[in-house]
């Protein structure tokens, strides 16, 4: 196995909790290398990419493939924002999620951090940057919860 792999995946049990690394980064994982810096860009699990590594802060950016792996794969996802159904057809579309909407999010959220945003089912609706820590998700009115970087509507 690929050394590199192996130090990917523990970077992604640090970011996302246990048994992510695994969940994103099966052994047939190909690792796609910047030309610039030969370091670690874009991971692709068959023919999907499922993340992209930021060499800036060493932390990966999922996409839609690598959220669905990581909700399916992890009994208690902690990086989840749960919102209501009336704002899924929206959020689905890549537009932001405001605190009002959200029902439910995960306990360690803090400000930066990567996040999937579900629906009341708990499928993948978007992934971006929450903008807030869970506690202010739920008790604000007003405000952007989560920076969407892509929804499901536009991965396709």
């Amino acid at each position: 196995m690929n050394k590199d792999i192996t130090r990917l995946r523990a970077v992604a049990d640090y970011q996302f909790g246990r048994g992510a690394g695994a969940a994103l980064f099966p052994d047939e994982t190909r690792i796609e290398y910047s030309k610039n810096t030969g370091k670690p860009r874009h991971l692709w699990a068959g023919e999907e990419l499922v993340a992209n590594y930021r060499p800036n802060d060493a932390l990966f950016t999922v996409t839609i493939a690598g959220a669905r792996r990581l909700v399916a794969a992890l009994e208690e996802f902690k990086y989840s924002v749960r919102i209501m159904e009336d704002v899924v057809e929206v959020v689905e579309q890549g537009k932001n999620v405001f605190a009002k909407h959200v029902r439910d999010a995960g306990e360690s959220i803090r400000p930066g951090d990567e996040v999937v945003v579900v629906d009341e089912c708990g499928e993948v609706v978007a992934v971006g940057k929450s903008k807030m820590n869970r506690d202010d998700m739920l008790s604000f009115k007003i405000g952007t919860a989560v920076r969407v970087r892509r929804g499901r509507k536009k991965d396709r």
